[in-house]
């Protein structure tokens, strides 16, 4: 199956960093394999005039969700450094909008709406359909599709050849595509035009 993107359409990209990639410091498996996808909806983007969005962890050097801190976490994503950095295959367009988050130490934060800035600037676009690929499905992924579908009006779909889980326990990807598909998202392998 394949879509048009238009300009009532927006691309969310979930923390597609060096990190979180083989060879970062908290990879997911297989996790570079999402960005040839996600480059060809970001082609698609840029010929039907929808916008882009790209999502990063940015975390201060002590942040909560490290395991020094008594967090889960290596640490990862320490803002300004490589392993912050989006993969560098990854073709962002020049005006894509960086969504920023978990920048605060003491403020844990996996959803790429948390500061609130990315549904307004969604509702202010007139934004009908967002469309979410990147890493990962049971965490940052999870978290911005549970936030868009709260979102009156505004159709979410996941690519599910878009993204990859950590599966911290077995399964746990799974019933991450579980709680977006109840929540109202529309998860499915498709394919721009």
């Amino acid at each position: 199956m394949a879509t048009e993107l238009t300009l009532r359409d927006a691309l969310l990209l979930v923390d597609v960093q060096n990190d979180f990639c083989p060879g970062g410091a908290l990879a997911v498996t297989d996790g570079d394999a999402v960005v040839p996808v996600l480059n060809d909806w970001i082609a698609a983007a840029g010929q039907g005039g929808a916008l882009i969005f790209a999502s990063r962890d940015w975390h201060p050097a002590d942040h909560v969700s490290f395991a020094e801190q008594g967090g889960l976490w290596p640490p990862h994503c320490v803002h300004d450094t490589p392993g912050a950095a989006f993969h560098p295959d990854l073709e962002l367009p020049d005006d894509t909008s960086v969504v920023s988050k978990a920048e605060q130490p003491d403020h844990e934060a996996y959803s790429a709406f948390d500061s609130g800035e990315l549904g307004k600037m969604l509702r202010a676009a007139g934004i009908r359909r967002l469309w979410v690929g990147g890493l990962a499905t049971d965490y940052c992924v999870k978290a911005s599709v549970l936030d868009a579908v709260a979102i009156p009006e505004l159709e979410v779909h996941v690519i599910t050849d878009a993204i990859r889980a950590v599966d911290v326990a077995p399964g746990d990807g799974e019933a991450a595509l579980k709680a977006m598909r109840e929540a109202g998202a529309i998860l499915e392998p498709v394919a721009p035009e």
